[in-house]
């Protein structure tokens, strides 16, 4: 998401730190790139106008060119502007549900992802809102509609409406309401039909629905790869039913991420979730503060440790904490911490979100740093015994032979694993030994610095070009950047 447009600003504002002091002739100099950048992201024309010009008030006045560090107050301004620019009314992903049963209207055109963002949403607010949740599905057009809903409702758990044979859409949503109220459900969420393209038909049906259910919420979903189109949609949708926010699907993909940029800028309305991956869980909430970050390289911290909360168990992480103290850490803590790696979003998606790493991913898959390695090493550690696993010290000549060809391997290959696990084990004694394992593993749980401390580290490490120095360098990467200590061994050649 965003990949294109992030690396062509990145370009443009090194070049503007890079600067000791700043004319205003280079400050509109890099602006019209900005412009340029963004109108290749599929940001609609006068959005992106207006953008640079906001921009450009702020930014070319005495304060900023005489600064102590101009290049850096820009590319804070072009940050804020871009928050304004994606920021819609409420709090990210909030929605209005207080009073149950609670209607939630999902429309969108056909082959936007209705039914599966239907499903994200039913599992995202039984898991996390701790809602009772009722779906039913009003599509009586496509074949199979009303039974995928069903299919997808076993899978997460939340109850659909049982389908009736014949019955039109407005029927169904008002059996819907029925069944949600004598039931005690808290939300129910309609899946409506779509069509190939907006026609009088499609709006007629979806106004009688609406009017029928009385919805808290309108979601409009649409795709995020159509670009302009998307926003187009969102704008009838919207003069025609009244949404109250979107969900934009498939933004895991290469599209150019314009639709986004444009969608709140255009309709006003907010967008309220992003779609990433066909998985049920792959619905995240849109924070325009740290899209805004990611967009201009500065990372995503925020993210990053909401990701660690949510995929390690409280006392599995105590547990390896009272081991690392103590300075055991063997092959199954090893594996441990490669599939923990892979379940928050594998190397691109951590790196992603770390603070000046974001450039480097192009130089990384081309030194083999990526989630294919990960999967390697993981089947080494599988290939090993028990005692093995718990003793990697015993492991000779014979023993290495056995475990690569288990694995599929090569002897090298198995030698930098183990390398790497000499290299995490001294770590983990000295961070042990030092105190700050438990501040760390405090941090991932929840009961670390705030989110504004978090936030102001971020900025920090941003502001400094990228992870904090002593940090053992990468492969052809030079700089002094790299990854954190243990991952040093990834991908060097014997």
């Amino acid at each position: 998401m965003f990949e294109n447009l992030s690396d062509r600003l990145s370009g443009v504002f090194d070049r503007l730190t890079k600067q000791g002091a700043l004319s205003e002739d280079d400050v509109r100099t890099a602006l019209r790139e900005v412009r340029v950048a963004l109108l290749e992201a599929d940001v609609s024309l006068p959005v992106a106008r207006d953008f640079v010009k906001a921009v450009q008030e702020k930014a070319t006045g005495q304060a900023v060119t005489k600064s102590v560090t101009p290049g850096q107050q820009v590319v804070k301004i072009v940050h804020d502007e871009l928050v304004h620019v994606l920021s819609g009314e409420g709090e990210p992903g909030e929605l209005k549900i207080d009073n149950a049963p609670a209607p939630i209207l999902m429309v969108g055109l056909q082959g936007s992802g209705k039914t599966t963002t239907t499903a994200k949403l039913a599992k995202r607010l039984a898991d996390k809102a701790g809602k009772r949740v009722l779906m039913a599905s009003l599509d009586t057009n496509r074949p199979a509609a009303m039974e995928q809903l069903a299919i997808l409702g076993t899978q997460i758990g939340v109850d659909t409406l049982p389908i009736v044979k014949g019955q039109d859409a407005v029927s169904i949503a008002k059996r819907a309401k029925q069944q949600a109220t004598l039931g005690g459900y808290d939300v129910y969420l309609l899946d409506t039909a779509g069509r190939l393209s907006i026609d009088e038909a499609l709006m007629a049906e979806v106004e009688a629905v609406r009017d029928v259910a009385s919805p808290r919420e309108t979601l409009l979903v649409v795709d995020g790869l159509t670009g302009q189109d998307a926003v187009n949609t969102a704008e009838n949708f919207d003069s025609r039913i009244g949404i109250s926010g979107v969900v934009l699907t498939r933004m895991d993909g290469d599209g150019r991420g314009g639709a986004a940029l444009s969608m709140r800028a255009v309709t006003g309305k907010p967008i309220k979730f992003v779609g990433l991956g066909e998985k049920m869980d792959a619905l995240e909430e849109f924070h325009p503060k740290r899209i805004a970050g990611r967009i201009l390289g500065m990372g995503d911290i925020v993210s990053l440790v909401e990701k660690a909360q949510e995929t390690i168990e409280a006392e599995q992480a105590e547990k390896m904490m009272r081991r690392f103290q103590k300075g055991q850490f063997n092959m199954n803590d090893l594996r441990g911490q490669l599939e923990q790696m892979l379940k928050m979003g594998g190397m691109e998606g951590l790196m992603g979100m770390m603070p000046g790493m974001g450039k480097m991913q192009k130089q990384m898959a081309e030194a083999g740093l990526d989630d294919r390695m990960l999967r390697r090493q993981i089947a080494l550690i599988q290939s090993m015994t028990k005692r093995e696993r718990a003793n990697p010290q015993i492991l000779q000549a014979s023993r290495k032979k056995r475990i690569a060809k288990g694995a599929g391997l090569e002897v090298s290959e198995l030698n930098k694993l183990l390398k790497q696990h000499r290299q995490m084990s001294d770590m983990m004694k000295t961070m042990g030994k030092r105190g700050m394992l438990k501040g760390a593993m405090q941090q991932m749980m929840g009961k670390g610095p705030s989110e504004a401390d978090i936030a102001a580290a971020q900025a920090r490490m941003g502001a400094a070009g990228g992870m904090p120095k002593g940090f053992p360098g990468m492969p052809g990467m030079g700089g002094g950047r790299g990854l954190p200590p243990g991952l040093a061994g990834f991908g060097k050649k014997k």
